[in-house]
């Protein structure tokens, strides 16, 4: 075994001793949950489901984290082991750092007056990684919210603190799309893509469809679901043409003589009625038009990924 090996396995053991170690303890949230907080979140989400708003109104379930933040002037409360932690990473050259996916279950509704405490534990570290950004660790906590001492539900946050790969030169490597995030919310709707279908969530009580895959139906709040496969057939509700930065990887029409030039990306209403963001193919970017027909099929973007995007009838 060689020594970059004996030193990883070494930093690692110290890693993990960390899991179980408290990230912060009895933390209380700067306010108590409140309407005008509820509102501003609401409006920036365009949710107008009535459940937030007037007298018995409840706090949006993903409005979770938003009650434990610190804002601009931080906590004072997080342990030393968080910083331990982060300071052996940043010591052993993983000094840069991206949020990877978060995760939060709901146990019960947060009401205005609420007041939140919540812990936080280290609760694992992985082992060395290797990722297209760079090599590292991934670190999730798990945040334990409370209202009035009662649990109210979790919060798990993961990050890579990774030593920044070196960049390729241009020749080395085709450039490539962006990975879509797949998670348990919409895992569903990637395996009808590889099938060939385009899947719309149908919400088995009210019976209303919705896009994207959510977990609950925002209109009556059912978490029972079906699915429906779209027709395909669509037009574009809106669009806007990208023009900086430039991005090799988005070849999005076969009109385009050059892939790095502007590209439209647009918002189709579906046949079905919900709308969905995809590309535009078949016509140069600046023949894409509001109300112009639309159909689906399958893009092979590379090895790895296929994408639906939308095939327009050429019009002039």
């Amino acid at each position: 075994m060689d020594s970059g090996t004996d030193a990883a396995d070494a930093l690692y053991e110290r890693l993990v001793a960390f899991v179980g170690r408290p990230a912060a303890t009895a933390g209380t949230g700067k306010d108590p949950v409140n309407l005008p907080m509820i509102r501003h979140w609401c409006e920036a989400m365009g949710d107008a489901h009535p459940a937030y708003t007037g007298p018995d109104a409840v706090a949006p379930p993903t409005m979770l984290q938003a009650w434990t933040m610190g804002g601009l002037s931080g906590h004072t409360g997080r342990s030393s082991a968080h910083e331990e932690l982060f300071a052996l990473l940043d010591g052993a050259g993983y000094t840069s750092v991206v949020a990877t996916d978060c995760e939060q279950e709901y146990l019960r509704p947060l009401r205005p007056g609420d007041e939140i405490g919540f812990d936080t534990v280290i609760e694992s570290v992985s082992e060395r990684k290797t990722t297209k950004l760079g090599t590292g660790h991934f670190v999730t906590t798990r945040t334990d919210v409370r209202a009035g001492g009662e649990l109210a539900g979790t919060h798990r946050f993961r990050i890579l603190k990774y030593a920044p790969a070196a960049r390729p030169s241009p020749e080395a490597e085709k450039p490539r799309r962006p990975r879509p995030v797949v998670n348990r919310d919409n895992a569903g709707f990637w395996e009808g893509v590889a099938a060939h279908r385009l899947l719309i969530q149908r919400c088995g009580e009210c019976a209303a469809l919705r896009f994207p895959w959510l977990p609950g139906c925002a209109e009556c709040g059912s978490r029972e679901w079906d699915t429906v496969e779209a027709s395909g057939e669509g037009t574009v509700y809106s669009y806007v043409v990208m023009h900086h930065p430039s991005f090799p990887a988005f070849t999005v029409s076969d009109h385009s003589a050059d892939a790095a030039g502007p590209y439209a990306v647009g918002l189709i209403e579906l046949a079905e009625g919900v709308r969905m963001i995809s590309n535009v193919v078949g016509v140069p970017y600046d023949k894409v038009r509001i109300g112009m027909p639309v159909r689906l099929e399958f893009l092979r973007v590379d090895e790895e990924l296929e994408l639906p995007v939308f095939r327009a009838g050429g019009e002039d």
